[in-house]
């Protein structure tokens, strides 16, 4: 599901609304994200995975089918399902900054429920504070920046810097091409000040 110009305003704003729904509930975006890895599944494939009761699972593979963003492969029984792509530019109300939401985003957002630093880190800068937080891990796997130098961008402390840095890794491992040399410039060399700053 990619934004296009020849698309219809009304079809963007719809797009818009489905992705919108993914990222305000992490267990919806959980599930995108699974189908999106696995590539298809059937609803006992996410059942077992993903350790839902049937109810919930059919509710929430209906809910994604309903909003356009996971299709029915195959009609059979079982139905098998697969995740459309997304790929959808935002700007923020100030109008300062663009992000895209992209499968990486929404499993990021998906991992809320599991993982305290993400939670954390989506209350204090909200979801576009998460797609550049993103933009920025996936960067330092590639040894391109450090957690300092994202601080210092983004006006956060450095602890709380490296902590979502490290909380994105895995994210970033499955999305993104990177090759395993070895982690970014700064390598955790976290000073106690840091955990001064945060306090």
């Amino acid at each position: 599901m990619s934004r296009t110009s020849n698309r219809a305003d009304g079809d963007i704003v719809q797009d818009f609304l489905s992705v919108a729904d993914l990222l305000e509930e992490p267990q919806l975006a959980q599930l995108y994200a699974y189908l999106a890895r696995e590539g298809e599944a059937t609803v006992q494939n996410v059942m077992d995975d993903l350790e839902l009761a049937q109810g919930t699972a059919y509710s929430y593979v209906n809910r994604l089918v309903d909003a356009g963003v996971v299709d029915i492969t195959d009609d059979e029984q079982p139905r098998w399902y697969a995740a459309r792509e997304i790929d959808l530019t935002v700007t923020t109300a100030a109008g300062d900054r663009e992000y895209t939401i992209t499968p990486a985003l929404i499993d990021a957002v998906g991992h809320r429920e599991t993982d305290a630093d993400i939670d954390t880190y989506i209350d204090r800068h909200g979801v576009a504070g998460l797609a550049t937080a993103l933009t920025y891990a996936v960067a330092r796997e590639r040894g391109e920046v450090t957690h300092r130098l994202m601080a210092e961008d983004l006006d956060i402390s450095p602890l709380a810097a490296e902590m979502i840095l490290q909380a994105l890794r895995p994210v970033v491992h499955e999305h993104y091409d990177i090759e395993e040399s070895g982690a970014g410039l700064d390598e955790l060399d976290i000073d106690d000040g840091d955990a001064a700053d945060d306090a």
